[in-house]
């Protein structure tokens, strides 16, 4: 029992590890740049959350290792809690747009690594693919704040808009289902964040600006109308009660 406990330990001291790592990343920014207290209070309170939440979700799936994908995913973790806490100081003073443009193109490059290094070495999990999801959510959300100081507040519902969806969940518990997988899905998740990487890195006019981060937004409103759609349509199925070809064909659609 005592070997089991030890060998159980490894996952939560890879999480030490990435709070560790997190709080050198905001040493080195503060060195560099000078950053005040908001930003580094903010990026503190991000390695504090990203920790305790990990470690209680490995303590519940009881994985016996972390995983190389999973350790990709908190390196992103720890460049998105660099762009947090920038994000956070510029409210107080501007911020190196290079070294936040920086930090943002690193961690959006290395979004589809975690997954491709999961499948290479059969180590996919379902806490993996929650981890990598919410570190993508959160990264988009600190992007739409820190554009939205430019180009107005309307841009925080492309960062808010996940967010939304799972408190929509709670009230209508049909939005829980799974949704089958789907490549367009995945290309407007992704061009979020690009829209709004060059939206915030102001190296067009603000009317080229709004146009990128306007139609990206208009993009993933249909693709979360699409999927509420077939959500709501797949839910009323077990009360219409097809047979199994045509819940099939339905799930396909």
């Amino acid at each position: 029992m005592a070997l089991n406990n030890t060998y159980d330990a490894r996952p939560q001291q890879e999480t030490a590890v990435g709070a560790g790592l997190q709080v050198l990343l905001l040493a080195l920014l503060g060195t560099a740049i000078g950053m005040g207290p908001a930003g580094w209070l903010t990026g503190l309170a991000f390695a504090f959350a990203t920790w305790a939440v990990l470690a209680r979700a490995l303590h519940r799936s009881c994985l016996r290792s972390f995983g190389p994908a999973n350790r990709v995913t908190l390196g992103r973790a720890t460049l998105v809690g660099g762009v947090t806490a920038l994000v956070a100081d510029s409210f107080e003073s501007a911020p190196p747009v290079t070294v936040l443009v920086g930090l943002t193109a690193m961690a959006l490059l290395l979004d589809g690594v975690d997954g491709k290094v999961a499948r290479r070495t059969g180590t996919s999990t379902a806490l993996g693919a929650r981890f990598d999801m919410e570190v993508d959510a959160f990264l988009i959300l600190v992007l739409s704040v820190y554009v939205a100081t430019q180009l107005g507040p309307w841009v925080l519902l492309i960062g808010g808009m996940r967010y939304a969806f799972v408190a929509a969940a709670r009230l209508a518990p049909w939005l829980n289902a799974p949704l089958p997988p789907c490549f367009a899905r995945k290309t407007v998740a992704a061009v979020q964040g690009i829209a709004l990487l060059l939206a915030g890195a102001e190296l067009l006019p603000r009317p080229a600006n709004l146009a990128i981060v306007g139609l990206a937004l208009g993009s993933l409103l249909w693709s979360f109308g699409r999927d509420v759609l077939w959500l709501w349509r797949t839910s009323r199925v077990p009360a219409e009660a097809p047979a199994g070809a045509e819940l099939l064909e339905l799930a396909v659609r």
